[in-house]
């Protein structure tokens, strides 16, 4: 598993939280260790919910790389366009987080710059990464899951980041629920509690 440790991110495990990386998001954590590259500067970076956007964008400043806005579809525009200014001025690469699917941006010279930008995007996880996401939130929650847990759970499973997380939180809380390890009747029960009966990948 390869993972981008954030030391300064708390866990009510004490853990370290940590970006997994892998097919999904490969390309976009090469691209923000040499922002120095970026066209102005300058990078969106977009992806489902829960993929790891606002933690990518917190280890890029934290290791000094630049700045970045997270939840920038949100923000004034003039006021991005204004901060997109002092960061060229500075010489400062500038991340931009995007939360939905399009960023209608309506202030032109903006939109100029913007297009103009590194467009970044997370995919979908593979099974591998799903795998691999599932036993990282498992350690920070201090869950064990139990041998085998990814390979029964992950066929099954819509393929995002959003239900990874809600099946490896539920298979927590059924566990914890029951005073039982996380076996093979958690795991069922939690996939059917978070997506319904026979409704995973594989029937």
């Amino acid at each position: 598993m390869s993972q981008i440790a954030l030391p300064l991110v708390p866990v009510a495990s004490g853990k370290p939280l940590a970006i997994v990386i892998g097919d999904g998001n490969h390309a976009v954590a090469e691209a923000l260790a040499v922002p120095e590259t970026w066209p102005f500067r300058t990078a969106i970076l977009k992806g489902p919910p829960r993929s790891g956007k606002s933690l990518m964008a917190r280890w890029f400043v934290d290791a000094g790389k630049g700045g970045a806005i997270d939840s920038a579809d949100t923000q004034d525009e003039t006021s991005l366009f204004h901060r997109w200014n002092r960061a060229q001025e500075d010489g400062l690469p500038l991340l931009l987080v995007v939360d939905g699917d399009g960023w209608d941006v309506g202030l032109p010279d903006l939109k100029t710059r913007l297009r103009a930008s590194l467009q970044l995007e997370i995919g979908p996880p593979d099974d591998a990464m799903e795998a691999d996401l599932m036993l990282a939130h498992a350690e920070q929650r201090g869950l064990a899951l139990g041998e085998g847990a990814p390979a029964y759970l992950v066929p099954r499973m819509e393929r995002s980041y959003a239900a990874i997380e809600r099946v490896v939180a539920e298979i927590d809380r059924l566990s914890l629920e029951r005073k039982v390890p996380a076996t093979l009747s958690v795991w069922r029960d939690a996939l059917e509690a978070v997506q319904g009966p026979e409704q995973g990948r594989l029937l």
